[in-house]
């Protein structure tokens, strides 16, 4: 009899489970890579290709150091970003063998550890004692709690260095094409600078929003602080320029 009720009430989980959706968003790491490599990418040429018109330098100039510049910044990008997955996958490595050994040689301190850690949730010990016992049973398990709920750790997946390498990377081209898009069409700098200012603040503008809105913050207030960053930096290579070539 207790054994139908506990069969039925598992089926009564599985299909509440199987009927609700959860809309979360999961996509955190890749987001972030992107912002990375769109927001460097979109502010450094922009800077220096700025920087180059107010020093009066030809489009073609400016083109090919900007092009040199965004070659350069998204091997630099995404080799930081593959060293920064590799670090962290490392890192995790490293604790979990420790815990292993932990598990191994003091288990009795390790039960204690998920003992502390279920308290800290309010559950009583009357009611943690069978979920420690169980633990105690599956040493896979038990390792896989201390990992999340002691250390905070979430296993890496082995392709997020290369992916993170990759994403950034390809991002960084993208943005940094944007300001030097009028240096191919437009001969004249300072006519191509004008130009590259108006789409390069739409550019971030939209960047803004779009980083505020995946993020969970205030889109506009993202969108404007974007775009303003974008412009000190660039009005601040156009006026040293100037100030260097006067």
């Amino acid at each position: 009899m207790a054994d139908n009720r506990i069969a039925t009430e598992s089926e009564k989980q599985r299909a509440l489970l199987f009927h609700h959706k959860e809309k979360h968003f999961t996509a955190g790491e890749v987001v972030r890579d992107i912002i990375i490599g769109v927001s460097d990418g979109l502010t450094v040429p922009f800077a220096l290709a700025a920087g180059l018109s107010g020093a009066n330098a030809s489009s073609s100039i400016i083109l090919t150091a900007g092009i040199a510049e965004v070659a350069a910044g998204a091997i630099s990008m995404g080799l930081g970003g593959y060293l920064a997955a590799k670090s962290e996958a490392d890192h995790y490595l490293r604790e979990l063998k420790r815990e292993e050994e932990e598990i191994i040689n003091v288990p009795d301190t390790e039960a204690a550890e998920i003992a502390e850690i279920l308290s800290e949730y309010g559950i009583e010990p009357h009611e943690y004692e069978p979920i420690v016992n169980a633990l105690r049973r599956r040493p896979q398990a038990w390792l896989d709690f201390m990992m999340k709920f002691e250390l905070r750790l979430e296993k890496p997946d082995p392709r997020r260095a290369l992916h993170s390498a990759l994403t950034i990377a390809i991002a960084y081209i993208l943005g940094g094409l944007v300001p030097l898009l009028p240096y191919m069409f437009i001969p004249i700098a300072k006519e191509a600078v004008v130009a590259s200012v108006i789409l390069t603040l739409m550019a971030l503008l939209i960047f803004g929003y779009a980083k505020g809105y995946f993020t969970g913050s205030m889109p506009f207030r993202s969108a404007v602080q974007t775009a303003l960053i974008g412009a000190i930096a660039s009005a601040a290579a156009f006026g040293m320029a100037k100030a260097v070539q006067a």
